[in-house]
């Protein structure tokens, strides 16, 4: 296998400003991930990148011509019904409603802010690989240092962590993207690459939209809008030659699933 890159995105109702006590109208939640979204597709079309968007079914049932219009260039995954709230069946539920607007087999799955959730239930609703892990640990939120970093079956379904460099996990999300000096995160991500022959990095479409105005801290904020547009689109140019980009559900064909 060629060293890939499994780039995705987040695609949900931007809720984050009511983990630190601000209210938001449904209105500005989908507004802001709209604009966003809107914003980089456009890079992605220059860089001519396929990639994977997990939406919530709640936000493809507000902007469907939207899911419809990525649906054609890149694939659609689940990130659940809702972004704040989850049941079991939610994970059915958003299969279909995800399915039926997009016109494209739903797959893939991810959890809201990682949560956990029961690979038998979710391999029950019928997906085929899951990327719901940060193996590594993030203090209050959660510790995941000792689960397996690299991708995996459990019984049938392919379990696709997000990656973490070798030895010291350091995590490769969007916050460290955010935070590091580029030099410092494109190192990290040479050395990852090295020895997993793959990167499983994510993002939020409301990232790249002016979020300095909400009540959220400078991790957060930082770099918001243009300029962590700017510094997505120079990363991925540098990537590039590197590594293929290809979708979760195509890095799963290259995977050898276990025997029944």
């Amino acid at each position: 296998m060629n060293n890939v890159v499994l780039l995705s995105f987040d695609v949900e109702e931007f809720d984050i400003p009511e983990e630190y006590g601000q209210v938001l109208t449904d209105t500005v939640k989908f507004s802001v991930s709209f604009h966003g979204l809107e914003a980089l597709l456009p890079v992605l079309a220059r860089l001519n990148i396929r990639a994977t968007f997990f939406v919530t079914a709640n936000f493809a049932l507000r902007h469907p011509d939207m899911i419809r219009e990525l649906a054609r260039t890149h694939e659609i995954a689940s990130h659940g019904f809702y972004h704040a709230s989850f049941t079991v069946s939610d994970l059915r539920d958003s299969k279909q409603v995800l399915e039926e607007i997009s016109h494209t087999p739903v797959t893939g799955f991810r959890m809201a802010r990682l949560q956990p959730v029961s690979a038998f239930e979710i391999a029950m609703a019928e997906y085929q690989y899951n990327s719901s892990m940060n193996p590594t640990y993030l203090p209050g939120r959660y510790n995941h240092f000792w689960q397996p970093r690299t991708a995996h079956y459990s019984g049938r379904l392919l379990q696709i962590p997000v990656s973490v460099t070798p030895l010291v996990r350091f995590p490769l999300f969007w916050l460290s993207f955010k935070n590091v000096p580029l030099w410092l995160y494109q190192i990290a991500c040479q050395l990852t690459l090295r020895v997993d022959r793959y990167l499983n990095l994510y993002f939020h479409p409301w990232e790249f939209t002016d979020i300095a105005a909400f009540n959220l801290p400078a991790y957060i904020h930082r770099r918001s809008g243009a300029p962590m547009l700017h510094r997505l689109e120079q990363f991925l140019a540098w990537l590039q030659p590197q590594a293929e980009f290809v979708t979760f559900s195509e890095f799963r064909s290259t995977q050898i699933a276990p025997l029944r």
